[in-house]
Order: C-alpha cells, then structure tokens, then sequence
C-alpha cells in the first residue's frame, strides 16, 4: 500500500510556516501553508512578488526548512532524511531552472551541463553520452563549445534545462524560467516544459505570469504566504 501511495502524491506540505526577522521585524513568508503535488503532474504556483512562492520553491527543493508543519517528500518526511540524503536529493531528484539561469560564465554550455555529473563522480564517457543527449533534447547540440555570453538569453535558459536533464531528476523545480525573455523565446521554452511533462516528468513551475501559469494542468495560487486556492 505504501508503494501505491508513494507513487500517487510525490510532495505534501502541512500546514507549513516560514518566518524570517529583519532586525526587529518579523516577516511571515509562510502562513499555515498545505498543498500537495502528484507524480507526475505539472503544476504552477503562482503569486505577485513578495506573496511566499519563492519560499515555498526553496522549501520544496530542500534549500530551506519551514518553522512549523510538515513536509513529506516520497512518502517520507523531510526531518527523517540525513544532510547527506538531503544532499543527495538536491543533486540526483529535482533538476532546478532559475530565472538568471545560473550558468558559469567561464564554462562552455558542455561544461556547465557536465557539472553536476562531475559531483555525482559519473564516468567521463557516461557524462560526454548524457551531456549530448541533453543539448540535443533542448536542440542545442550545435552550441556546446559556446560560452553563455555567446548565447541568446533563451540559449542560456536552454542550457540551464539541459543541466537540471543531465542528472535524470524526477521533479523539476522551475523558478520564474521564462522571466528574463522575450514572449516568443518564452514560448518556446514553455514548449519544452510541456515535452519534459509529457516525457512523464513532474514540474513544479513558479511565475507571477496568470498567463504562463495557465499553461500548467493545475494552478495553485498563494498570497501573503497562505495558499487560497488549489
């Protein structure tokens, strides 16, 4: 039964709170916050700025720990894992996209894809063989040798989803992935998105965009750090 279970909802959070202080003010980020995304599912969390969605992607993606409540990742919850198994999750299970992209800029688009391999002491030739495949899978195998600032903005976000590929995740955690481009190279990286989910992935993707948010099959709106509508 747990199998099943398992299988079925991949992220729960309970009632999860985040507060951080600012000098003597405290800030609520979180506010008795629940939701829970399936396997295999493609979700957004939308949200102006400033209403908690970040929080929440840090929190999922094990970069953050809430105050109070509960998260339950593949049946498990997050306070049981080890640092060690957290570091092994962030590295191996979510593949995250940032709106900066993130790349190193003294690295080639090949080089920045292979770099979370290299962590994963993945062989030199499995790495070459999954680092192609990759930029093949974002059509970008002709710019390998390039630097990211011989790449367009929608280039660099491309090589940025064929870094979070390389390491066969399963969930991609997105953070505002179409923020710094232009609507029609926004649309296609949106496209890629919807070939990844169809491809069986989860996706988690965090905009402040109704617009890119519709494109998601749920949508899950959060303001002021609570959750108000699933």
């Amino acid at each position: 039964m747990a199998g099943s279970n398992r299988r079925e909802d991949m992220i729960q959070l309970q009632e999860i709170s985040k507060i951080y202080e600012m000098g003597d003010e405290k800030v609520i980020a979180l506010n008795h916050a629940s939701m829970e995304i399936r396997q295999g599912e493609f979700v957004s969390i939308v949200g102006p700025s400033g209403s908690g969605k970040s929080t929440v992607m840090n929190i999922i993606g094990c970069l953050d720990t809430a105050d109070e409540g509960e998260y339950i990742l593949d049946g498990i919850s997050i306070e049981n894992y080890t640092e060690k198994e957290l570091a092994k999750i962030r590295n191996q299970k979510i593949g995250f996209i940032f709106q900066n992209f993130n790349l190193l800029p003294r690295l080639t688009a090949e080089e920045n894809v292979e770099l979370p391999l290299i962590y994963q002491r993945i062989s030199t030739q499995e790495r070459k063989r999954r680092v192609r495949k990759a930029l093949e899978q974002v059509e970008l195998s002709g710019r390998m040798g390039h630097r990211p600032t011989e790449l367009s903005g929608g280039q660099q976000q491309r090589v940025a989803i064929a870094r979070a590929l390389v390491t066969k995740p399963s969930l991609f955690l997105a953070d505002e992935p179409t923020g710094n481009l232009d609507s029609r190279t926004g649309e296609e990286i949106m496209g890629l998105f919807h070939a990844l989910h169809k491809a069986g992935n989860t996706i988690l993707l965090i905009t402040h965009d109704n617009q890119i948010a519709a494109e998601a099959e749920r949508k899950i709106h959060i303001r002021d750090g609570e959750v108000i509508q699933e």
